[in-house]
């Protein structure tokens, strides 16, 4: 092994470690490896961004905007409302979200097209009195299997696409993909709406707001007597007044009710308030301020919404503002406008104090503001609302015409007219010509660290070619490989790909391991094909962990999921991904 090749291996394997262990975001991991890969004179200076540049990197982002640009037409919004009038029985609200989000999922951003289906879920689930749990894993699950079929259905379909142009001269398809990984969409559609849903855990049998959250158990009304040091104060004076986790989030005085009162509101005698927050606050409130308990639970109903204040849940998606940040830090109430009532954290409410507790991908926050602000803040901090919307006046004309720049780009793409990456780029800004979305909305619509990822990763890969790092690797697994023909090779890599997709993300475990795979198709003088094709379904294989894939991680909070509930739906799906691509790759991508 030469000095390089050791160079790149440490480097990698040290990326690996912090990639599993997610101290480091994964786009600040890659960009370190190839920092140092660069200043290791293994990678030239020259070509050490070139990755920003690279047709894969720009078609995921033409792709993400794209997916918004559906979004915001409500392209979704409108097959989900259909589906919000399935029935009640659940096989058949499995089935249909299932089916729905893979199949959207082929031509959009699968992320995306979870967080649309996402609330639908969770009404029909509610609407039912059942659980959400049966639903979000088949929905997350079938994301995944969505993106197997099309070029643009996951960046990994993309990254494998470069590879094979690099190898080939002739990068793949649209359609290409839908071979092998169309078959596997079926089958693991088919068992998680016949069977797989079924083996899933009832983690959280609440099936509301209240349930969740326990609203009730967490508010209390106190009135302000006539002797209270209360009366004369604002509420941002009373809300100072005890080190504890409370908030006033309603105020009755006589008729008048107030939701979400103005922090410079002057309290009177008389007046009966809402306060949020654990029994040993509100206690410590009281004692310190001579406020009484009043109990009037209608009361209490009456403060919590109105006409313009409403309450609503939302998600932590992943690079939002809010994650690992407190709410101490984020200070909601001055900057945005609305309160937090409650945080939940795999389906469990959080007791802690929440002032201090760094907010996590999945949890769910119970917000409660102005209509306007509460949507404004949602957007703001990056949010993922899980309350069906109605659709905005107009919206029809807007859909017709999102799909139809979409399907014409595919059209252009697929016809060889247009390199896809210029078809989608037509596409996206056309979009923001027909004011379908905005710049800005556009720009927010591209997951940054994504693409921060894979343009470091890209050369990075390239060194781990261009050093023999990947040959090195190719070989020592066909001499584990022994006697056995290149097939079992393709099997060895696809499953080597699912595990490692299970643990980082998969856009860098498809560039790490397209090179290995070119290698081994090079030393049994075969096709690439079919070794490509291998990398590509694996590393779109998640199923194993909540960490695999950011679809997997959106679910854990509102399903109320453990780590290990995913290896009960997961495992099997894996296998049948795995013994149904294996072979389909191999019929229509020969040796």
């Amino acid at each position: 092994m030469t000095h390089q090749q050791l160079t790149v291996f440490v480097t990698l394997a040290a990326a690996l470690f912090f990639f599993i262990r997610g101290t480091w975001r994964y786009d600040l991991v890659a960009l370190l490896a190839l920092l140092v890969l660069c200043i290791g004179g293994i990678v030239p200076p020259a070509d050490a961004f070139l990755g920003f540049g690279h047709p894969a990197v720009v078609t995921v982002a033409v792709v993400l905007v794209i997916s918004s640009g559906l979004r915001a037409a409500g392209v979704v919004d409108l097959l989900g409302m259909w589906l919000s009038r399935s029935g009640s029985r659940p096989g058949v609200h499995v089935a249909l979200l299932t089916t729905l989000v893979a199949v959207c999922s082929g031509f959009m951003n699968n992320v995306g097209a979870l967080a649309v289906l996402m609330p639908v879920a969770i009404h029909l689930a509610r609407t039912a009195k059942r659980s959400p749990s049966y639903l979000l894993m088949p929905l997350a699950f079938g994301s995944l299997l969505g993106g197997l079929t099309t070029l643009i259905g996951t960046p990994p379909n993309i990254i494998i696409a470069s590879f094979r142009n690099e190898a080939a001269a002739a990068p793949f398809h649209m359609f290409d993909f839908i071979w092998a990984g169309g078959g596997t969409a079926l089958l693991g559609v088919l068992f998680v709406a016949l069977i797989g849903w079924r083996l899933i855990p009832d983690r959280r049998g609440d099936s509301s707001v209240e349930d969740l959250f326990e609203i009730d158990k967490y508010t209390a009304e106190l009135l302000v007597p006539n002797d209270s040091k209360a009366v004369e104060k604002s509420v941002r004076e009373l809300g100072e007044a005890v080190d504890a986790d409370y908030a006033i989030i309603g105020l009755a005085r006589g008729k008048k009710r107030i939701s979400m009162p103005p922090q410079h509101q002057p309290l009177a005698a008389g007046d009966v308030l809402l306060v949020e927050g654990d029994a040993e606050a509100i206690e410590a409130l009281a004692a310190a301020t001579g406020l009484e308990l009043a109990g009037d639970e209608k009361l209490r109903d009456e403060l919590l919404k109105s006409d313009s204040v409403e309450v609503m849940e939302a998600i932590v998606a992943p690079d939002s503002l809010v994650e690992r940040r407190s709410v101490g830090q984020l200070n909601l109430r001055r900057r945005w406008g609305v309160n937090l009532l409650g945080v939940a954290r795999q389906g469990q409410r959080l007791r802690n104090r929440l002032r201090d507790v760094p907010f996590r991908v999945g949890d769910v926050l119970l917000l409660q503001g102005d209509s306007q602000a509460l949507q404004q803040a949602i957007t703001d901090l990056g949010l993922l609302p899980l309350a069906i919307r109605g659709l905005t006046i107009g919206r029809p004309r807007r859909v017709l015409l999102a799909a139809g720049l979409f399907f014409a780009a595919i059209v252009a793409a697929t016809g060889g007219w247009l390199p896809i990456q210029i078809a989608l780029s037509c596409c996206a800004a056309a979009m923001v010509l027909l004011k379908i979305l905005t710049l800005r909305e556009a720009y927010n619509g591209i997951d940054w660290p994504i693409l921060v990822l894979l343009a470091a990763m890209i050369p990075v890969g390239a060194a781990m070619e261009s050093t023999g790092g990947a040959r090195l690797i190719a070989d020592g697994l066909r001499s584990l490989a022994g006697e056995l023909p290149p097939s079992a090779a393709v099997a060895i890599l696809l499953v080597v790909t699912t595990l490692l997709s299970n643990v980082i993300n998969n856009a860098a475990a498809a560039v790490l391991m397209a090179p290995i795979g070119l290698q081994l198709a090079d030393g049994w003088s075969a096709s690439s094909d079919p070794f490509l094709m291998a990398v590509a379904v694996g590393a779109s294989c998640a199923f194993l962990t909540p960490i695999g894939h950011q679809s997997n991680t959106l679910v854990l909070g509102p399903g109320g999921y453990r780590f290990g509930d995913y290896l009960r739906l997961g495992l099997p799906v894996t296998l049948i991904t795995w013994l149904s691509a294996t072979p389909l790759i191999l019929w229509f991508w020969r040796l």
